[in-house]
């Protein structure tokens, strides 16, 4: 034993573990027993780990094979069978697959007998991809060796949001395979259309065979690889929601233009949906280019509390500039706006956004056609206190109003944003185990992203709910994606560290 600190540890959180040692010292034979024991098997457990990269490793690839793709209708139901073997491998027991009005959810139990139930959510299904855009095939889930990272997993799915997902089980494996009890008992909660913005995840969750257990949990944890790439950790206190849907210009639904593609020569006298659609997306966006000229748009958008400005502006002072401009291939930031107030942004405001444009024909060469249908994929972000319903019904109201009501208006997934108390015990939980890791997290009100944790965070369940999860990845949902199996970095952790970091979550939360 050494006089040093821990890393990660600050001297006030020092001499209050010397302070509880000394409480310890005095207590009974019998609490130091059990103390001595929960560490011991604590310590057999991490150590197992390593011994199981092998079969760690193996188990990600094989399930990058197996790619369910909702918006392709790819591996259904395979891919849920396949999650439900997976669950009942790492020791869930009363393994089911829960049908829904969509894709199936799987749902297992796992009961150590402990006085503390952790529900934990994941997702099987996982994006589209194009294999002419990726340096490796996306489904063989190779090794490669990235300059200065170390050895990767490339391929869908890989860190979104199979690879972290797999170590957590990584970690159940090692309790497992030590004859050692889990400190907390577990609630798995899974779906298979989170990458379509789980139409039917509300059905899982409010199933009779899962909501009487998701209400004695104290928190819902999805596994996450939170590490960038200079080994720092971005801690989300929750998520923007969604709404993602289609907008649909055509001849038959207009009543001008062409019920078939016509001969382009013909735009001389007949009316074009496409430019209809067009015309319909300029009015939803000022002349900025940027900014939701909806009506009503952010009439229930809650501004960032003075709290939260501050963790945005800690982050904007710990993460260089050029590191994220570096990252999303961008010079500029909306507006020209610096590096803080473009987070600020960030963080605080919800969007209209074109995912893509789809009419007519866009093949080689040309063909002069004049289309009877065109398309606009669009998603919108939305934070506190805005709905997905009453969001899409100011966007339908709004077109009406400017003379598009002839366009349809097709939502194919959404739902609320998530928020979580920064102060709840299960958060701080999170934050002391980074901590306690030698990571201290960089807190930041939300993700700009989305995940359906609403469906945990409000009411009637209303439980706190985030990541967690050392390891490092990217490229979701973008060709290339991977996760970190072998570090050359000692900052950040491969696979083993990921593993190893739900080890030490686990005994925290207990």
């Amino acid at each position: 034993m050494t006089d040093s600190i821990e890393p990660g540890l600050s001297r006030r959180d020092f001499v209050q573990g010397a302070v509880s040692g000394a409480v310890l010292a005095a207590a009974p034979a019998a609490v130091m027993a059990a103390s001595g024991e929960k560490n011991a098997d604590k310590a057999a457990v991490l150590a197992q780990v390593p011994k199981m990269h092998a079969e760690n490793v193996q188990r990600l690839q094989d399930w990058v094979a197996l790619p369910s793709i909702a918006a392709e209708n790819r591996n259904y139901p395979q891919g849920a069978e396949y999650m439900a073997k997976l669950a009942e491998a790492a020791g869930f027991s009363g393994v089911k697959i829960i049908p829904t009005s969509g894709k199936p959810g799987v749902f297992g139990r796992l009961d150590s007998g402990a006085k503390t139930t952790m529900a934990i959510y994941f997702m099987y299904d996982v994006k589209q991809f194009v294999p002419s855009e990726w340096s490796s095939p996306p489904l063989e889930a190779r090794l490669v060796e990235k300059p200065g990272l170390g050895t990767v997993c490339m391929g869908r799915g890989a860190v979104n949001q199979k690879g972290p997902q797999n170590s957590f089980l990584g970690a159940l494996m090692a309790f497992k395979a030590t004859g050692k009890k889990l400190p907390v008992n577990l609630v798995l909660v899974c779906e298979g259309e989170e990458e379509i913005a789980s139409p039917h995840f509300g059905e899982i969750v409010n199933s009779p065979d899962v909501f009487p257990h998701m209400k004695s949990c104290v928190g819902v944890m999805l596994p996450e690889a939170s590490q960038g790439l200079d080994g720092s950790v971005q801690c989300d206190a929750g998520a923007k929601g969604v709404v993602e849907l289609e907008l649909v210009s055509s001849g038959e639904s207009w009543g001008r233009g062409p019920k078939r593609d016509i001969h382009s020569s013909l735009e001389a006298q007949v009316d074009s949906p496409s430019w209809h659609l067009i015309q319909a997306l300029n009015t939803l966006v000022e002349k900025d280019g940027h900014t939701p000229a909806v009506e009503g748009f952010f009439d229930k958008a809650k501004p960032l509390t003075d709290a939260q400005k501050k963790m945005v502006l800690a982050y904007a002072a710990a993460v260089p500039e050029a590191t994220s401009k570096a990252e999303f291939g961008v010079d500029h930031w909306v507006h020209d706006l610096n590096w803080q107030d473009s987070l600020l942004r960030l963080y605080s405001q919800p969007t209209i956004n074109i995912e893509g444009l789809v009419g007519g024909y866009t093949g080689p060469g040309g063909k002069t056609v004049l289309p009877h249908r065109a398309v606009a994929k669009i998603d919108m972000r939305l934070v506190p206190d805005m709905t997905a319903a009453d969001t899409l019904a100011k966007l339908k109201a709004h077109l009406a109003k400017h003379g598009f009501g002839d366009i349809e208006v097709n939502m194919s997934g959404g739902y609320d944003p998530t928020q979580t108390d920064p102060n709840s015990k299960f958060f701080k939980a999170v934050l002391a185990t980074f901590n306690k890791l030698g990571s201290p997290p960089l807190v930041v009100p939300r993700s700009p992203g989305s995940w359906p944790g609403y469906r945990f965070t409000s009411p009637p369940l209303s439980l706190p709910a985030g990541q967690f999860g050392l390891g490092h990845g990217t490229g979701a949902h973008a060709p290339d994606e991977y996760y970190l199996i072998d570090s050359k970095n000692p900052a950040i952790k491969g696979l083993d560290g990921a593993v190893a970091s739900f080890v030490e979550f686990l005994y925290a939360m207990a």
